[in-house]
């Protein structure tokens, strides 16, 4: 605990604490703004799902909170979408996977992957995420294309605008002004934690909690200047030490949990045995990540969080990555990002909860348009993989 606590543990709080607040001064809301009018001057109904989808994919590097973002998405995004013609289950479907992939320096699994094969965060965003997950991004997308597309035909989809917008009116609650600039300050963490980070061959390392305090130091600026009360604005501070402590109940406790689960494993030999049988029946390296890669997209489905499984799971990549003769980097990399597809298909996952609740749908009708598109992301996963081994 008290190793945790102070490394992995601070910074995924101090990421948490941070996200709070922007959600308190509505900066999340003013980064989706930006993108707002460009969206609305697309006409046609699916090629707007799929820029839509690509906004999505920007917007978690800086929210990286799937249940999170998917709310804030229901709110902006999805009035916009069904008003120009898309279906309420395409829109849905979309919404939904918009953290199906764990990418960026923010995100809580990426630091422990990071941590673990002993790598920068922002060194693993650039020189060993992205290469796989901009071809995963691009074959979803189409994929989303033609399956939202073709469950619409079958359902026989008709766009009712006097029906849409009396359920906009009952459904969908409004969210406060914030100035455009505060679209800004999502984004100061990653300039910072990129900026000043082993890409740039910068002479100055910023770690991510430092650039956390430092942007909500920014943020609370912002918002004195903005709202012209010193004192009143210094005491939502708070906001961010609250969602430090919300993230240390949920998360942080988990990990420990999965650490002290991981070395109980390690103590009675259960990596040694795995390791050992995997190779009797001729497993090879390729065949070991595919194998933990389904396994764990399998467990994020049956518990609807990918945190869960991958946190259990991780400290044990290195030791089994070791027994194969590879890098901890090039296995544990496919792994995590695989993690996040089971949770995109899972009807119990909070996020996929919080939508179908929100429209009155049933969340087996939403992971049923999601399950095709998380079936090629994993295919395309597998074969970058054994690309880039």
């Amino acid at each position: 605990m008290s190793s945790t606590l102070s490394g992995l543990g601070l910074t995924l709080m101090s990421i948490a604490g941070f996200s709070a607040y922007m959600d308190h001064v509505g900066a999340s809301y003013a980064l989706f703004k930006v993108f707002e009018k460009p969206l609305k001057s697309i006409k046609s109904p699916y090629v707007l799902l799929i820029i839509s989808f690509v906004v999505t994919q920007f917007l978690v590097i800086f929210i990286p909170s799937h249940a999170g973002l998917a709310l804030l998405l229901m709110v902006t995004m999805y009035p916009i979408l069904i008003r120009s013609g898309v279906s309420k289950l395409s829109a849905l479907a979309v919404i939904a996977t918009c953290q199906f992939i764990d990418h960026g320096p923010g995100s809580g699994n990426v630091i422990l992957a990071a941590k673990t094969a002993n790598v920068d965060p922002a060194t693993y965003f650039i020189s060993h995420q992205l290469p796989t997950t901009i071809p995963i991004l691009i074959a979803v997308a189409i994929t989303n294309f033609f399956v939202q597309r073709y469950f619409d035909k079958k359902e026989g989809f008709i766009f009712n605008r006097e029906q849409v917008e009396q359920e906009l009116s009952e459904n969908i609650s409004s969210i406060k002004n914030t100035p455009k600039l505060y679209a800004l300050l999502p984004i100061i963490p990653l300039v910072l934690i990129l900026g000043f980070s082993r890409i740039f061959d910068s002479y100055i390392k910023m770690n991510v909690p430092v650039a956390m305090l430092i942007s909500t130091f920014i943020a609370i600026i912002f918002e004195i200047v903005h709202k012209k009360s010193f004192f009143a604005t210094l005491d939502s501070i708070m906001v961010f030490f609250k969602g430090m402590g919300h993230l240390f109940v949920i998360t942080v406790s988990l990990i420990v949990c999965g650490q002290v689960f991981a070395t109980g494993l390690s103590s009675v030999g259960f990596v040694d045995i795995l390791v050992d049988y995997a190779k009797s029946i001729g497993f090879n390296e390729i065949a070991i990540i595919i194998f933990i890669s389904i396994l764990l997209a399998v467990s994020a489905f049956l518990m609807g969080s990918g945190n869960a499984a991958f946190f259990s799971f991780a400290p044990l990549i290195p030791n089994i990555a070791k027994s194969f003769g590879v890098e901890t980097i090039t296995m544990i990399a496919p792994i995590q990002i695989m993690t996040g597809f089971g949770r995109c298909v899972s009807p119990i996952a909070p996020a996929i909860i919080a939508v179908s609740t929100m429209t009155n749908v049933n969340p087996l009708q939403v992971v049923k348009r999601t399950a095709i598109p998380m079936l090629v992301a994993g295919i395309v996963n597998i074969i970058c993989t054994y690309i880039y081994l």
